[in-house]
């Protein structure tokens, strides 16, 4: 049996092989810039604004 050539083959071929580890590379982006000791004191001031009383 031939598997058929769909639209929605060829979309979910194509999240797959592109999309998939460009999301991944994003995330790691992100969480690289967030651990990073330099931003540390600017992440440290932003979790006190909750606490602020003005």
């Amino acid at each position: 049996m031939r598997a058929m050539l769909t639209v929605e083959n060829l979309v979910s071929e194509f999240v797959t092989v592109f999309w998939t580890p460009i999301f991944v590379g994003i995330f790691l982006a992100i969480l690289i810039y967030a651990l990073l000791p330099r931003n540390q004191s600017a992440f440290d001031e932003a979790s006190k604004i909750p606490l602020r009383e003005e």
